[in-house]
């Protein structure tokens, strides 16, 4: 590019683009989506399990996706508003001698994922269900945290 027709901000623009895509910013970014597993050090092992965290009116309900974990290993706590899980995902294979794995994709091993929620859930009443490999949690809301209906006076 000559000098004269040098856009230093179209530079840094290229650049951030870059250093997203090598991030995980953004489709075909590294690391690809088969790297966001737990059982990895650094940014990746908060990512586990996947969860889907929907509301409405009443609670909040939490939908991770965790096939593979022992039932029993499970835990779930509830402080406030923040929701952590907990537990262990088993080998798939444990048998099998390491050497004879042409590819071993499915990690396994202790996780813990703490998500904030967007309000305080009422903890003595929190659901939590594991079946067919997901983990269904509801969590109700406080009294104070549901929407409030204020009646507007009009004179």
């Amino acid at each position: 590019m000559a000098p004269w027709n040098w856009d230093p901000l179209q530079e840094m623009d290229m650049m951030r683009r870059a250093m997203g895509r090598f991030f995980g910013d953004g489709p075909g970014s590294w690391p690809s989506p088969a790297f966001r597993v737990a059982f990895l050090p650094g940014r990746a092992a908060r990512n586990y399990p996947m969860i889907n965290l929907t509301e409405d009116r009443d609670a909040f309900y939490v939908e991770a996706l965790a096939p593979g974990i022992d039932p029993n290993s499970i835990n779930v706590t509830v402080v406030h508003n923040s929701l952590t899980i907990a537990g262990e995902k088993l080998p798939a294979d444990a048998g099998v001698e390491t050497e004879a794995f042409h590819r071993n994709e499915r990690a396994a091993g202790r996780f813990v994922r703490t998500i904030d929620l967007p309000s305080e859930v009422d903890d003595q009443k929190v659901k939590a269900d594991y079946k067919n490999g997901l983990l269904l949690i509801t969590l109700p809301k406080t009294e104070r945290a549901k929407p409030k209906q204020i009646a507007v006076k009009v004179e």
